[in-house]
């Protein structure tokens, strides 16, 4: 069986772009891959975080997991943190990246261009933990929104540079993107990716909203003046993002969506989708209640800890191995 893994960082608050882009294929695939999915809390203190905030969104983030369908049983949940190999090959593999590789990534590029000056080290370099995440557990696959594809690129090329330099050592990961949802864009906004760092509360519909208040986000999305329920990201972006929402949502292809509304107004699309996200919401933060009141995430967490960690011990020692470290055979 072929493994897939990936993480998502516990800073803000679970969006439906989340859910869309990341964690409901973490769920479609268990039943296919050797699934490894993580909360990356090593990640989030590349910025400054509250400690007490950092510790909440964690502890949803298990819970929200856990709600959207992935089922321990076949799903290896761990928390970054509990597994030092995470940290230990990040250097290892830090010291194998180059510095124009680094410059190009995404935040770090974004962020030098605004003339920021508290970017942090650990934000420069956190690409090559990123790389180390994915080549401890010899991951054949990554699924990853559009925007997080540079990033198995790079650990792409890490793992065959160190494959060459020492010898086989990792499986060279392909990443898996989406064809749609991959990316869901801001309802207020919509040229703009759904953030979870956004300042405005309507462009976002998060997993833990009121689902009536989630609606209403709905209701007010921006469209445009043409009038016409039709899927075109370049003309109609507002329309093209509500369509991709209702797609991946109810599982029916949008051409069926624009087919049922021919001759209809943005109002009737608008009142069907409100409608089904706030019976999602509600459904979901049933189940999440129901899990954050019955203490099961640390018993999950715990369970991820011993599976993950014993793999990524192996992974490792052999690395270690390979690059000198280890100089008596024990």
């Amino acid at each position: 069986m072929k493994t897939m893994l990936s993480g998502i960082k516990p800073t803000g608050k679970l969006t439906l772009g989340n859910y869309i882009g990341a964690i409901r294929q973490f769920a479609k695939y268990q039943d296919e891959y050797e699934m490894y999915i993580f909360i990356a809390n090593l990640h989030a203190i590349t910025i400054q975080v509250d400690p007490k905030e950092l510790k909440k969104n964690t502890r949803d983030l298990v819970a929200l997991y856990l709600a959207c369908g992935l089922d321990p049983k076949k799903t290896t949940v761990f928390l970054q943190s509990d597994v030092h190999e995470h940290a230990e090959l990040g250097w290892i593999l830090t010291c194998h990246s180059y510095m124009g590789e680094l410059q190009r990534m995404t935040q770090y590029k974004d962020k030098t261009a605004k003339g920021e000056t508290n970017i942090t080290a650990g934000l420069f370099t956190y690409p090559s933990l990123m790389a180390a995440d994915i080549l401890l557990y010899d991951a054949d696959y990554v699924p990853v929104g559009i925007d997080q594809k540079q990033h198995v690129e790079l650990a792409r090329n890490i793992a065959e540079r160190f494959n060459n330099r020492y010898g086989e050592t990792f499986t060279v990961p392909e990443p898996l993107v989406e064809e749609v949802g991959a990316k869901v864009m801001s309802l207020t906004e919509p040229t703009k990716k759904m953030s979870k760092s956004g300042d405005d509360e309507k462009c976002v519909i998060y997993l833990l909203d009121d689902p009536k208040a989630a609606r209403k986000k709905i209701m007010s999305a921006v469209t445009d003046s043409i009038g016409i329920i039709q899927y075109d990201v370049e003309n109609q972006p507002g329309i093209a993002n509500l369509l991709t929402i209702h797609s991946t949502l109810t599982g029916e292809s949008i051409d069926s969506i624009v087919e049922r509304f021919k001759g209809k107004g943005y109002g009737d699309l608008k009142k069907e989708i409100g409608d089904n996200i706030e019976k999602f919401l509600t459904e979901l933060q049933g189940r999440y209640n129901e899990i954050i009141n019955s203490g099961i995430c640390e018993q999950v967490l715990e369970e991820g800890r011993l599976k993950a960690g014993k793999l990524a011990h192996k992974k490792l020692m052999k690395v270690k191995k390979r690059v000198g470290f280890q100089i008596f055979n024990h």
